[in-house]
Order: C-alpha cells, then sequence, then structure tokens
C-alpha cells in the first residue's frame, strides 16, 4: 500500500467496515474483516499507558470475525474493499 493512501484507510475503518487482504509475516495469505468504528469495538474496561513506541508501519483494528484486536504491516496490504 502506498503511504499517500494510509489516512484513506485509517478514515475507512473508521466509517465502517473494511475487507483487508494482506501477506502475514509467516507469508501467508489472509483476508480480514476489520474496523475501527466505534459501534463495533469492545468496549474500553482500562486506560493502560504505552511506554513502547508505536509502529506507524502497523496498524492495529478489530477483527469483526474473530472479535479481537489484530495489527497487520501497511506495507504487506495487497486489496482493500470498503
Amino acid at each position: 500500500m502506498d503511504a499517500k493512501n494510509i489516512p484513506s484507510l485509517r478514515n475507512a475503518l473508521r466509517e465502517g467496515v473494511v475487507r483487508i487482504a494482506f501477506t502475514k509475516v509467516n507469508g501467508d495469505e489472509r483476508v480480514m474483516n476489520c474496523t475501527l468504528h466505534s459501534d463495533h469495538l469492545p468496549p474500553q474496561t482500562d486506560i493502560v499507558e504505552h511506554t513502547t513506541k508505536q509502529n506507524a508501519n502497523v496498524l492495529a483494528v478489530w477483527d469483526i470475525d474473530s472479535k479481537g484486536w489484530r495489527s497487520f504491516r501497511i506495507d504487506s496490504v495487497k486489496e482493500v474493499t470498503a
């Protein structure tokens, strides 16, 4: 995925469910229905201050099908369907 498309991907994730095809670190292909839309996210039960630096190349999303947080490398994205 081109870096100039990252803001539009984040916006699409905040607006609804997005289908993302990407290559996992181990080389497997994966398709995930994911979101950052508040209607789909679990309630936040605790607030933890992160002391580690966030990786700008990795995006954490809510996996609709697995009902859990997952992440992927942005440069591994092959296809995005909103």
